[in-house]
């Protein structure tokens, strides 16, 4: 079965969703952080894997259920981050971020589903703003990552080169939008509106306490 790695901030008011201020207090983009990668870790927990691993930069709060195992990120830059991250797997591995809470276990589950890596060397989730939100390799190599330009309008480009250059057969998971700002917010939490980042987005908008 798959490795399941999620790669993440502990959600602190200052260091997390910085982009969503203004209009959003620097509390309240953490709060909102923190929902969405609470949304995400239960969607992963729903989704079959043979683990199912948090790569945290910073400590684990009472956010983090259960039945994740937590490990450090290594330094550098998110490149290097995302390269040692699938570095600690063998097997089949697919990872995601926190910036959508939007996913659910249906939307990763052509990769997990039985066979979904026969005849494929890689799968690729493209994100809206020209990124990625899941990247999974079959027989994981950091290299495959390392010096891939990061939060640029061209990094899925960059990727998915990276990943042709190296001659892997590559299916590609549904498009999505990351939350960087607070329309994405918005966006996102009209298009999942039962999720805990939804209700936190509403509470916010609804009642204008900050």
């Amino acid at each position: 079965m798959t490795t399941l790695l999620v790669i993440a901030k502990e959600p602190v008011p200052g260091r997390v969703k910085t982009r969503l201020t203004p209009p959003y207090t620097p509390r309240e983009a953490a709060r909102l952080a923190e929902a969405a990668l609470t949304d995400t870790l239960l969607a992963v927990l729903a989704a079959p894997a043979r683990r199912r691993v948090l790569v945290l930069d910073g400590s684990p709060g009472p956010w983090a259920p259960p039945g994740i195992e937590v490990v450090p990120q290594s330094g550098g830059g998110l490149d290097e981050r995302l390269a040692a991250a699938f570095g600690l797997c063998t097997g089949p591995a697919l990872l995601v971020g926190m910036d959508t809470p939007q996913l659910t276990a249906g939307l990763l589950g052509p990769a997990l589903r039985p066979g979904g890596w026969r005849g494929c060397d890689a799968w690729f989730g493209p994100a809206a703003d020209g990124g990625f939100w899941a990247l999974g390799l079959a027989a994981p190599d950091p290299e495959l990552l390392r010096g891939v330009p990061m939060s640029v309008p061209e990094t899925g480009a960059a990727q998915r080169r990276r990943l042709a250059g190296a001659g892997l057969s590559v299916r590609e998971l549904p498009l999505l939008r990351d939350v960087d700002t607070a329309d994405d917010a918005r966006l996102v939490a009209a298009e999942a509106p039962h999720t805990r980042f939804a209700a936190l987005v509403a509470r916010l908008s609804g009642t204008g306490v900050r």
